[in-house]
């Protein structure tokens, strides 16, 4: 059997990894100018590093936003696409191991899958990500680099720029520690550095992607969430998601390979037969 590659084409980067024998190879990530460029840019380098021929590749499988400006197969091999929520599902059971989840897949904004028995389907999404974070981040401290903001990030003090119970209140709220924040940026000053702003930032973002995803399950017995995509990296995701477990009595599990997880479950659709793809001739 020739390898599978799975292909999640971002707007200006674009994620690929191979699948055999059901062991990812080799995930790679490539930006370009646009979709079309960073999808063929992505292959090519893929198979050159990887040591990998074109009859090799026994079946391409594409998905995310940059797909749609794919018409034909690429270079002429089998290509399907896979719709994105199921190829984020099927990416996060497989690198997770657990099967009935809500995947929280932290991109531009966030968009939320729930896992249950065959069942895959997006139950909803918020508008506040990756795009979120960068957008803020050029407007408060002239850069949108996510490294950069991150690094700044280690160097700030979050107490400086948000307002947590035990500033308001003597004692413990009904459920809420005195750590627990009581508004994002409710104590932040005019002068506040730039590493504290950074810091604030980050965990704004990743606080409300958290509870949002708790919130979401409200309803539901499942109580593990599986965090994907690019956000995951962050190593503030380090201090802002365990509080969120010990508050709610769920866990956010950050898998292996979390940022490519939509690029394998959409390699993985081509071995399960029960979610549609769409071919391209």
């Amino acid at each position: 059997m020739g390898i599978v590659i799975g292909i999640d084409v971002g707007i200006s980067t674009t994620k690929i990894v191979g699948i055999r024998d059901n062991r990812v190879i080799s995930p790679m990530r490539i930006k370009a100018t646009d979709p079309v460029t960073s999808l063929y840019g992505a292959f090519g380098k893929y198979l050159y590093d990887n040591k990998i021929q074109l009859s090799d590749v026994e079946h391409i499988m594409l998905t995310g936003v940059g797909a749609a400006y794919i018409n034909k197969p690429v270079y002429g091999l089998p290509t399907d696409k896979a719709g994105e929520f199921i190829a984020d599902g099927l990416g996060a059971r497989h690198e997770s191991g657990r099967d009935r989840i809500i995947v929280v897949s932290m991109g531009t904004g966030t968009s939320l899958v729930k896992c249950e028995d065959d069942c895959i389907e997006h139950i909803g999404g918020i508008g506040i990500g990756g795009g979120t974070l960068q957008g803020l981040a050029r407007l408060l401290l002239k850069t949108d680099d996510i490294k950069t903001l991150s690094e700044m990030a280690i160097m700030g003090n979050v107490s400086n720029i948000n307002l947590r119970i035990g500033d308001i209140s003597s004692r413990p709220l009904p459920g809420l520690p005195m750590s627990a924040v009581a508004s994002l940026f409710g104590n932040a000053k005019s002068d506040a550095s730039r590493e504290d702003i950074a810091v604030g930032l980050i965990w704004m973002v990743l606080q409300s992607v958290g509870q949002s995803a708790v919130l979401a399950s409200i309803g539901s017995s499942i109580r593990e969430y599986v965090m994907i995509g690019n956000l995951t990296l962050l190593p503030q995701c380090r201090m802002v998601f365990p509080p969120i477990e010990k508050l709610y009595g769920v866990k956010l599990i950050i898998p292996d390979n979390s940022e490519f997880c939509t690029a394998i479950g959409a390699a993985l659709c081509y071995f399960d037969k029960r979610y549609k793809t769409e071919s391209l001739q």
